[in-house]
């Protein structure tokens, strides 16, 4: 008697593998976004349509580390204290109106430009000021505190390139530049639908067999995450006919369309079809778990993305893949997330042939190693696992087996936010 899988991933029919899909995304797509100028407070998250060249240096001109005072460092005896007269006082945004003189010391305070000729700045803590007088200890090196014009950005350098997403510190690196306004990549507009007559609405009361739609709100946060500029089009019932028309109707309007479930091979699983009369599938099935039932596509000029129904399998799939394409797609440069090597801390089978991605949390071993342990529930339905993980351990597919101990890659969530 032939013996029955319990393996959701056994059926027939040739899967693509991941790194597959990714090159095939990167041959196919391009950026479908257009540029505009927009201030600095409007460009969190925007990806750069230019690059960003210094025009002076920053900073602009040499100043000082600490409060303290500037002095030459060849004024000062290399084996004992020095003694130097205190013959002006320099704060931040006030320049000193002469070149400094050899023999004397300048109280100066943090940020305030070096007076002309003075290249050291003894810290006030290691001084002793007297009336008119700062006794200076030796062993101070020549240079000490000081910064450098030019030290941050030099007049001419390329400080950002085109395809950054903009982060904070990149709005601020800005700033320092005398920018208000920077050219960025237009928000991406993305619809996204569930599917499924099993599907509600929060808030409404269940009947019997149904689920509350976490996909949908999840996958629209996700990708407000990313500055998309995303139109909620709801829950698609299990029709051919209605699936369709509203990937028809949203394809005119949006750069991007976005499901999740439907994309099985069940009877009732209609996005497939739907989107293959409209245009034409590029992969739908990926050697991955979970998220085996993922397409791209294109819907009447729009780009498709098919997701798969269950909540895991939808966080991940849109974590590896989704995001890619959308990335590519608004325009933004390459930003593969940084795996990191970690100590396994469980035991763990898997099939050849797959990638896999195992839920994980972070501890400190006994002998205070960090190490990657394995969340205890790992169904594809069981969406709170992602919530009390920090993020996946990436399973190549030539790996069948984990032991504690073994070396894994883990991807934190907080590098795919």
């Amino acid at each position: 008697m032939a013996q029955l899988s319990d393996d959701c991933f056994a059926f027939g029919g040739e899967m693509m593998a991941v790194d597959r899909a990714l090159e095939l995304l990167s041959d196919r797509l391009h950026p479908v976004t257009e540029s505009r100028r927009i201030g600095l407070a409007d460009a969190l998250g925007h990806a750069l349509a230019e690059d960003v060249v210094a025009p002076f240096d920053v900073p602009p001109h040499d100043n000082s580390a600490v409060d303290g005072y500037a002095v030459f460092f060849d004024d000062l005896t290399p084996d004992a204290a020095t003694r130097l007269p205190v013959t002006a006082r320099v704060a931040a945004g006030h320049a000193l109106d002469r070149p400094g003189r050899r023999g004397e010391a300048v109280r100066i305070f943090t940020g305030a430009p070096m007076p002309e000729g003075f290249d050291t700045v003894l810290m006030q803590e290691d001084c002793k000021a007297e009336a008119g007088s700062v006794t200076i200890p030796p062993g101070i090196r020549r240079g000490a505190n000081r910064r450098r014009a030019g030290e941050d950005m030099t007049r001419g350098s390329t400080v950002l390139t085109a395809g950054r997403r903009l982060r904070a510190e990149d709005i601020g690196l800005l700033a320092s530049l005398g920018r208000r306004e920077v050219t960025v990549r237009t928000a991406l507009r993305v619809a996204v639908f569930s599917t499924g007559d099993e599907v509600r609405e929060p808030g409404v009361p269940l009947e019997p067999g149904c689920i509350y739609d976490a996909n949908r709100f999840a996958l629209i946060a996700a990708l407000r995450q990313l500055g998309c500029r995303v139109t909620d089009l709801g829950i698609l019932p299990d029709r051919l006919d209605a699936v369709r028309g509203a990937l028809d109707e949203a394809a005119g309007t949006h750069d991007v369309l976005i499901t999740s479930g439907g994309m099985s091979t069940g009877e009732e699983d209609h996005v497939k079809a739907a989107v293959e009369a409209l245009g034409g599938l590029h992969f739908w099935r990926l050697a991955i778990k979970p998220g085996r039932p993922v397409a791209l596509g294109t819907a009447k000029g729009a780009v498709f993305v098919g997701l798969p129904g269950n909540p895991v399998a939808v966080m991940v799939t849109f974590l590896r893949i989704a995001r890619p394409i959308l990335l590519r797609l608004m325009g933004a440069a390459d930003e593969a997330p940084a795996l990191f090597p970690l100590r396994a801390g469980f035991t763990y089978k898997k099939k050849a042939g797959r990638r896999e991605y195992v839920r994980a949390t972070l501890a400190r071993a006994a002998d205070g190693v960090l190490t990657a342990v394995k969340h205890p529930r790992d169904g594809a339905g069981i969406l709170s696992s992602m919530v009390e993980s920090d993020g996946l351990v990436e399973l190549p597919e030539e790996i069948t087996r984990v032991e504690p101990g073994m070396i894994v890659d883990f991807l934190p969530f907080s590098e795919v936010r």
